[in-house]
């Protein structure tokens, strides 16, 4: 799990945690394409994203660690799983403070049952 805009607050969280969850599968696909060539196993990478609030802290007595929860880590679990392997799956809240960003193209993916219907979006890094 990555979470952007913690602990503190900026403007470009969204398209940071796109960027890198981009940047992260391209370097799976990358080494996938290795490993087939290899007739070796290989790994596939998921993601989903949503934005919204969380509750943040720090857990733990003798091992201190930075851990977040509530609905909108959920809501990015339910997007990871209703996703194809080698894509990026973003929400609704998501797609809607991104949109306007010329570096990011987008595939509608319409409503997706997942523990209730949800407005679901492809996201690719913009090719020209």
């Amino acid at each position: 799990m990555a979470a952007g805009g913690l602990p503190t607050p900026n403007h470009t969280h969204a398209a940071d945690v796109v960027k890198a969850a981009l940047d992260m599968r391209n370097l799976v696909e990358k080494r996938k394409q290795e490993k087939l060539e290899q007739s070796q196993p290989f790994f596939e990478l998921r993601v989903g994203i949503h934005s919204g609030p969380v509750v943040a802290g720090i857990v733990g007595v003798k091992k201190f660690q930075y851990d977040i929860w509530g609905d909108t880590v959920n809501t990015a679990s339910h997007l990871e799983g209703s996703c194809k392997e080698g894509k990026i799956n973003i929400s609704q809240s998501t797609y809607e403070i991104i949109k306007d960003d010329a570096q990011f193209s987008f595939e509608n993916r319409g409503e997706v049952e997942t523990k209730g219907k949800m407005n679901m979006w492809y996201v690719e890094k913009r090719t020209s």
